[in-house]
Formats: structure tokens, sequence, C-alpha cells
């Protein structure tokens, strides 16, 4: 895995890299504690790999627990360019917007074609992370996300064994959507930003009903799916500490 640039701040080293196609951020303790718990992170649409909630829960999750984050820019999102038909969907929910019309038919439709494609990307990203001599095959492996991290997650977890943990924000859901997420039995907590008029309330229950895990804990937020109060990153650092680990501490020399 090629790193690009690396900066470093407040205890925290960020790294950029390149693989193949795929461009993303490796965010980790200065101390890169070898077998740190490692989590992975979707950005919502239109967004990308450094958008400011996503960076603020990955600084949290690593200067609280230790973790490594990690996350990659979507299809065509970030320094990624658009395809046509991409860039037409995109057109199409501006204009919607624009209209005062319901944009849920065509994020959904949207979202599912990029989670398709991102989800051997994630394989493959985390194929590279494991190489890494500060991460390890062993390191325990979370995953979160809001809206399109959200379907890529619920693509991805089925697939991929070596997700141990989720926890998702607010999403457009639809009957496919709520289908593979039965598929999932690992441990999910769940957000749904109470307020948002975009999203419907009976949809999000109904997706979080069909999560087929045995643990499964649901959180109604007043307000929109952006910003997550701090709160709820707090949460998510808890759900995760308790079916992750904390990473050990360093060793001293």
């Amino acid at each position: 895995m090629p790193f690009t640039s690396e900066t470093s701040s407040n205890g925290v080293l960020e790294r950029n890299f390149t693989l193949d196609e795929i461009t993303g951020v490796l965010w980790t303790p200065t101390s890169r504690t070898v077998g740190a718990p490692l989590l992975l992170a979707g950005h919502t649409g239109g967004m990308h790999k450094k958008a400011p909630g996503l960076v603020a829960s990955a600084l949290q999750s690593v200067t609280t627990n230790g973790y490594t984050v990690a996350a990659i820019d979507a299809p065509g999102h970030g320094d990624r360019p658009r395809n046509r038909q991409d860039q037409q969907r995109a057109d199409a929910i501006h204009q919607a917007l624009a209209a005062g019309e319901p944009i849920a038919p065509i994020v959904i439709e949207f979202n599912r074609s990029l989670a398709e494609r991102a989800v051997p990307e994630w394989q493959a990203t985390l194929d590279a992370l494991q190489a890494l001599p500060e991460i390890g095959v062993d390191a325990p492996v979370g995953y979160g996300g809001v809206s399109l991290g959200v379907v890529t997650g619920v693509l991805l977890a089925p697939v991929e064994p070596r997700i141990a943990a989720m926890c998702f924000g607010g999403v457009f859901v639809d009957d496919a959507l709520v289908e593979a997420a039965r598929r999932i039995t690992i441990p999910v907590e769940y957000r749904i930003p109470w307020d948002d008029e975009q999203f419907d309330r009976s949809t999000a229950i109904a997706l979080f009903d069909a999560f087929g895990s045995k643990e499964k804990t649901l959180h109604a937020h007043s307000g929109r799916h952006y910003p997550v109060p701090d709160y709820e990153r707090d949460s998510s650092d808890r759900f995760f500490a308790r079916h992750l680990g904390r990473a050990p501490e360093p060793a001293s020399i």
C-alpha cells in the first residue's frame, strides 16, 4: 500500500494512500500500537473520505480507544473521477432538491450502484491494511457509516467475515436493503435522525427490525443526520470497545 503523504498532530498520524484506483486515508495513534482494532469508515453520498463528520469520529476513535481508522473515497467521490451515469444521477438529485421533489428514489438507486462497486474495493483495502505490520491479520475489525456508508456496509458485512461489529447512521431504505440486512448477524448499533424530513422513520425502523443480529441496539436522536451529536459518537466508541476491545498500551522502552 503506497502512502502518498503523512502528517502528525495531537497524537494522531494521518497517512493518505492509493491502491490501484482507490484513494484513502489511514489514521493511527503516533505510538502505532500493533494489533489495535481497525475501524472502516464509510462516508455519506456526495461527500468524501475526509468529510468533517467522518474525520471527527475517526479522530475520537483514535484518541479515545487507540484504534486505527481507515476511509476510502467511494467511486466518483473525493479524489476519484465521476463517470457519466453517476454524474447524471447526481445532477438529478440536485434538480429534485431545487424543485422541492422527493430525492429518495434517485438516491436509493444511486447508492445501490455505488455500494456494489465499493464492496470489492473495501475488501481489497482491508487485505492491504492487514498486510501492514502495525495492523496485521489479528486486529479486530469494525465498520461504521452514514447514508451511502450504510448501504455499503449492509452489502459488505455478509460477504466479509473479518468484520465483527457495525455502527450505522441514517439512510434511505427500500425493500432490497431490508432484505440484505437479514443476512447480517454481527452486533449492530443503528441510529435514526428522528427529525430529518428526508428519512422516513417507519422504513428506518423496518431496517433495524430486519437485522439478523442477536445483539442490536436502536438509537433515535433529535435533529437531522448531520451533524451527529457528540453523545452518539461517545455511544459508538463504547459499542466498539465492547465488541472489539481497546488498543493495548504501548510497550515501554
